[in-house]
């Protein structure tokens, strides 16, 4: 069983290479694409020197966002599991066999990790984020008919077929909510597994904000009742 784990990339200097390291470290078969949303800030430069033979560099030559990335990695993937991996250092890969292990075991399609189940570390930070989440994951809900407790999370792996099947749509983080919504609508083996989180603040790099939940809104509504 192979895994492939597409990491997207912006201006994340100062984590890539301790991100990068981690995710080599992890004891599975595996192939790591790193995507490159035209970084400004020397992420690329770094990047560049990722030359192990398991590894694929993509740049984009303008910044186009996270799902924008994440498409341009899953068109690259040929592992049997695909596992998204955000570049900072708030989820621990460490954690893949975890994520994995449904579909291995043949009983899951796709796996989301959730930072709101189990017993793992979570560093506490924003309450309104946690509000927030968990109103998106709710309205998500309402509309999948899935009982997820984390939409929202960076932690999704999926049988390749799955994802590469799936026209994603949306450039920023609107990915969460459509990919949601249309393996909902594929009827896929869906499972959640607890996982472990260290939140950043936006001081320390965190991207996501408000304008981004009023996006996850309408992409919620828009992937559900109209596409």
């Amino acid at each position: 069983m192979k895994l492939t784990v597409v990491i997207p990339v912006y201006n994340e200097r100062e984590t890539i290479e301790e991100l990068y390291q981690s995710v080599k470290a992890v004891d599975l078969d595996k192939e790591i694409i790193l995507v490159d949303d035209f970084s400004t800030d020397g992420t690329r430069e770094i990047l560049a020197g990722f030359t192990d033979r398991s590894t694929r560099v993509v740049f984009h030559d303008r910044n186009m966002g996270k799902g924008a990335a994440l498409r341009s990695g899953f068109l690259y993937a040929t592992g049997d599991v695909v596992i998204v991996q955000d570049a900072d250092l708030e989820y621990d890969p460490k954690e893949y066999p975890r994520m994995i292990e449904p579909i291995i075991a043949g009983k899951a399609d796709v796996v989301y990790g959730s930072r709101f189940m189990g017993g793992e570390a979570h560093r506490v930070l924003y309450f309104w984020h946690r509000i927030g989440n968990g109103f998106l994951t709710l309205l998500s809900n309402m509309m999948t008919n899935l009982n997820l407790t984390d939409m929202e999370t960076c932690y999704k792996a999926f049988r390749r077929e799955i994802i590469q099947s799936i026209e994603i749509r949306e450039d920023r983080f609107g990915f969460e909510p459509e990919i949601t919504a249309k393996i909902a609508k594929l009827n896929c083996r869906v499972y959640e597994v607890g996982i472990s989180y260290y939140g950043r603040t936006y001081a320390e790099g965190k991207k996501i904000g408000w304008r981004d939940g009023i996006s996850a809104i309408k992409c919620i509504l828009k992937y559900n009742l109209f596409n």
